[in-house]
């Protein structure tokens, strides 16, 4: 009915089947990078006369009531309508669809991420849910007067109309409301709803499940020729001795690895608890006395940040008022405390001083970026800054915005771009970056004769290379072969495994369980060959070996600035 090439679902009929609605991302913001926008909710016309009468203002409205003389005939026409449908008995729909294009409208005047939406039989008052601040929350749209009002916060549940559209119940987690569909108004649902628990069984029918999953929707019908049905039938004898969630991923791991396959396997995912806290620091492991000695403060972390003065040699003497004993570990001095406040004694020199900070329950963004600035100061020391170097996280929106910014911001004026791809987990961004990649310069830009640009300025359009690596994994596997096939440059570095497959990875009955079914692979235009388990080879190898990442070394760089220099002289 939309025909359109936008992303359009949710569709719902509306005023009795005379019109429908739905969420579009036509008109809101975009992923710069990767996948993911912005909807509204829009609303399509099958009928002439209801288009119009929802598109009368208040005022328009009062004035026709005036001036009606068949007023009393139309109401009345209405009260028998509605008899009508109370009964039953409701006129066919003569749906004009030659005419559905001129009339659609934009009911949401400000696009966001939408949950679920209902238009009132009458009209008059649209319910929809929309991410604001902190989550999604609960809104009502009156249709006339075009105003907003929140009706409840942290809502984002399937909406299921009475048969009579008066109402609406909201599912939403644990709970259900009931709201009235014209003045929003809502009260909570109350139900008990008891249940058997039987383990054992749920497992057995996760693991039937599995097997089933991969015969219908496994990428390759032939299920890369094993005995699917005997693997299975192998496996199975095993559960009866399994009683615990731990080993029973384990098992369900084992069966799918035999599908010699990416993006499967099973996961485990128990309730935790509060692990140890993060400070962003490096402890310098040869001090023996009390406290933890400092060696290295991670970018950007926690204590770095309430304490910018801390500097290596600085001891931290206490948690929370408990002296750390000579020769603790870390570890165990901070055990329990990531995410929650905490109270730290600091000796610098003979200067005792308290700070309070919320450890992190992590220190890996604080090491990718000690990582990448030393790759950073690599590349610009060894080309003269010359070169350019960028970093591709991950597959996604938020890396493509750091590449697209560094790239045509910090380094658009260098000679050459390294752009290193290597332990990335994937996403889906390959595209994105061969376009990104790809530009060809077609025309400067000379006010008077002073050179300010080249056209495009929004793709790099000079020499570049991609670093790759054992462990890219999914399309930061596809992304080198798309680069290499497409010939914008060179990939540089070690093989990469063929995993580019899409994924569906689905949870469980048991909602701590989690298996993947590659349900996608990609096939290449030029020889009809699989990416999935065909390797990527680079154009120039290199491996960083173990002996020379110990001495602070990163061959694949140095070997791609080296290149980068001889391809711009």
């Amino acid at each position: 009915l939309t025909q359109s090439g936008y992303s359009d679902s949710g569709f719902r009929w509306a005023l009795g089947g005379k019109a429908m609605t739905w969420t579009s991302d036509k008109a809101g913001y975009r992923s710069h990078g990767s996948w993911g926008a912005e909807r509204d909710i829009y609303i399509m016309f099958f009928d002439g006369e209801a288009y119009y009468k929802f598109t009368r203002d208040e005022e328009d409205e009062a004035i026709e009531k005036l001036l009606s003389e068949d007023d009393k005939k139309a109401k009345k026409k209405e009260e028998q309508d509605s008899l009508k449908a109370e009964k039953g008995k409701v006129d066919p729909l003569k749906l004009d669809l030659e005419h559905r294009q001129d009339r659609i409208i934009r009911l949401t005047g400000v696009s966001a991420r939408m949950g679920d939406h209902f238009l009132n039989p009458d009209g008059t008052k649209l319910l929809f849910v929309q991410r604001l601040e902190k989550g999604y929350d609960l809104c009502q749209l009156d249709i006339k007067s075009r105003s907003v009002k929140v009706l409840d916060k942290g809502v984002n549940g399937q909406f299921y109309p009475s048969p009579d559209g008066k109402s609406v119940f909201v599912l939403n987690k644990l709970t259900i409301k009931k709201l009235d569909a014209s003045t929003g108004k809502g009260s909570s649902v109350t139900f008990a709803d008891d249940y058997d628990y039987f383990p054992a069984a749920e497992r057995e029918y996760i693991l039937a499940h599995a097997y089933k999953q991969v015969q219908e929707k496994f990428y390759d019908q032939t299920i890369h020729g094993i005995d699917w049905d005997g693997f299975y039938a192998n496996y199975k004898q095993f559960l009866p001795y399994i009683n615990n969630n731990y080993d029973f991923q384990e098992l369900l791991s084992e069966l799918l690895g035999e599908l010699n396959a990416s993006h499967t396997g099973a996961r485990y995912r128990p309730l935790s608890i509060s692990g140890a806290g993060r400070l962003g620091v490096l402890y310098d492991e040869t001090y023996d006395g009390e406290g933890l000695k400092i060696k290295e403060i991670l970018p950007g972390s926690c204590l770095a940040l309430v304490k910018p003065d801390l500097k290596e040699g600085d001891i931290i003497t206490s948690v929370d008022g408990v002296a750390i004993p000579k020769g603790s570990a870390w570890f165990d001095a901070l055990r329990y405390n990531a995410g929650k406040k905490t109270v730290l004694g600091i000796r610098s020199g003979h200067k005792e001083t308290t700070v309070t900070v919320k450890p992190a329950a992590s220190d890996n963004e604080g090491l990718y970026k000690r990582w990448i600035r030393r790759n950073e100061q690599l590349v610009e020391r060894l080309s003269g800054g010359r070169i350019g170097y960028v970093h591709v996280k991950s597959m996604d929106s938020n890396s493509f915005r750091d590449v697209y910014s560094n790239a045509l911001g910090k380094y658009r004026n260098c000679d050459a771009l390294i752009v290193d791809t290597r332990h990335n987990g994937g996403g889906w961004l390959h595209d994105d970056l061969a376009t990104l990649l790809s530009g060809k310069a077609y025309i400067d830009f000379k006010p008077r004769g002073q050179y300010i640009g080249t056209e495009p300025y929004s793709k790099w359009n000079k020499p570049s290379c991609v670093l790759i690596c054992e462990d890219n994994y999914s399309d930061a596997s596809g992304f080198p072969y798309i680069y290499k096939q497409l010939g914008i440059g060179k990939l540089i570095g070690a093989p990469v495994p063929g995993t580019m497959t899409a994924v569906w990875w689905e949870t469980q009955i048991d909602p701590t369980l989690v298996f993947g079914i590659p349900e996608v692979t990609s096939v290449s235009r030029a020889d009809g060959s699989v990416l999935e388990n065909q390797q990527i080879e680079p154009d120039i190898l290199i491996v960083n070996d173990p002996a020379s990442i110990l001495r602070g070394e990163d061959r694949q760089i140095e070997a791609a600035v080296a290149e980068m220099l001889k391809q711009i002289g």
